[in-house]
């Protein structure tokens, strides 16, 4: 009950202090991602693409009349971080709204927060089920939690032969939810998981657990993490002779990184990824996908960061359609205005479906997943199912 109290004292603190704030002549928006630290690298990407986001959107106008203003802050992919920031942005500089955190730990860390000031967050990347299953509904989320990642995989399964899966994954929420998501699914389709090793986001030498999976008899190895450390696992392996199926999940491996990195260590590994830039014409807004792509090259940022940065892009344009749909700029008008959103993003229809308890469910979205393989240095799409 106290806990209940200091939450609703805290909301209300917060409504006052920054009553003034939603009547500014911008919209700020929030955006809490990794710029140092493992995944900086991907949160770079991110925060590039909500540029790109932002500068459209307020070439056209704007929202409700006002400017987007992105107010950028750096959490150091770091949990605790993470958590600070969120509270930074919400209370010193009072945005209404964020776009976070990247990581599923880092996700995680933030949500009290959000449901201690009453503000909602879009969240881009993270995968985790728990995010949108645990009774937080200032949630919603654009990117595939890893069941659907898996779910989307399924048809895949036979038509790969895989008859028995180690997995490789980063010690956190993100990984571990992967590895718990795709097993189960695995196991229904009469497949034998093997090994679950794991390895920390810091982590540059990987060769202890190679060694552990070189040795096992699966056929196929499911790693996740992100795209440094992917750089670092695919020319150990190499270099130990490891010749296994390699397939990654979690849409952030940046296959075009891979290959200038890892060169002929990268050949024959196969990837889930939810944008496909290298074939504008097969996304689902093709005008929208060749609108971005070219601001990204005009810019002079890598082909390779596209993977990526595509979900700051959809992130920012959601909370954009939100506020426009809430038709306020304060926290419970797009909180409101999030259950409106319907359009269709670069990788599918963005709309939100319940998730979660009954009375505080968040928002999940259903995008497209594709798998490619690198093959001959460059990236080939795989057709899913029959």
């Amino acid at each position: 009950m106290m806990m209940s109290r200091r939450t609703t004292l805290a909301a209300l603190a917060f409504s006052l202090l920054a009553g003034t704030a939603f009547a500014a002549d911008t919209i700020k928006i929030g955006v809490n991602e990794p710029l140092t630290g493992a995944f900086a690298a991907s949160g770079t990407y991110v925060v590039n693409g909500a540029k790109i986001a932002a500068d459209e959107i307020n070439a056209k106008g704007g929202i409700l009349g006002k400017k987007v203003e992105l107010v950028i802050e750096d959490n150091k992919s770091n949990p605790t971080e993470a958590a600070s920031v969120a509270e930074k942005l919400i209370t010193s500089d009072k945005v209404p709204v964020l776009m976070g955190a990247w990581g599923s730990s880092l996700t995680l860390a933030t949500m009290p927060k959000l449901e201690e000031y009453s503000v909602p967050m879009l969240v881009e990347t993270s995968s985790s089920g728990k995010i949108t299953t645990s009774g937080n509904p200032f949630i919603f989320r654009i990117s595939p939690p890893s069941s659907v990642e898996a779910e989307a995989f399924e048809p895949s399964v036979k038509k790969l032969g895989l008859k028995k899966v180690d997995f490789l994954v980063i010690n956190n929420d993100w990984g571990r939810g992967a590895a718990a998501d795709f097993s189960k699914m695995l196991k229904a389709n009469g497949v034998e998981v093997g090994l679950v090793e794991t390895m920390d986001q810091s982590a540059q030498d990987m060769s202890a657990q190679l060694a552990k999976l070189k040795a096992s008899d699966a056929d196929t190895i499911m790693v996740t993490s992100a795209v440094d450390q992917l750089t670092l696992l695919f020319k150990q392996m190499a270099a130990l002779g490891l010749k296994k199926r390699i397939i990654t999940t979690g849409g952030s491996q940046n296959p075009d990184q891979i290959i200038a990195q890892a060169g002929a260590a990268a050949d024959g590994t196969m990837h889930l990824t939810t944008f496909l830039p290298w074939w504008p014409e097969k996304t689902p807004n093709p005008e929208a996908t060749a609108y971005f792509l070219g601001e990204w090259k005009k810019r002079g940022f890598d082909f390779a960061g596209a993977t990526e940065s595509f979900r700051g892009y959809d992130g920012i344009r959601t909370v954009a359609a939100a506020i426009a749909a809430g038709g306020g700029t304060d926290p419970a008008s797009i909180q409101k205005g999030f259950w409106k959103v319907d359009f269709m993003g670069l990788n599918g229809p963005i709309k939100f479906n319940k998730s979660g308890p009954a009375g505080k469910e968040s928002g999940q979205s259903k995008p497209n997943v594709y798998i490619i393989e690198i093959s001959g240095g460059k990236v080939n799409q795989v057709q899913l199912g029959g």
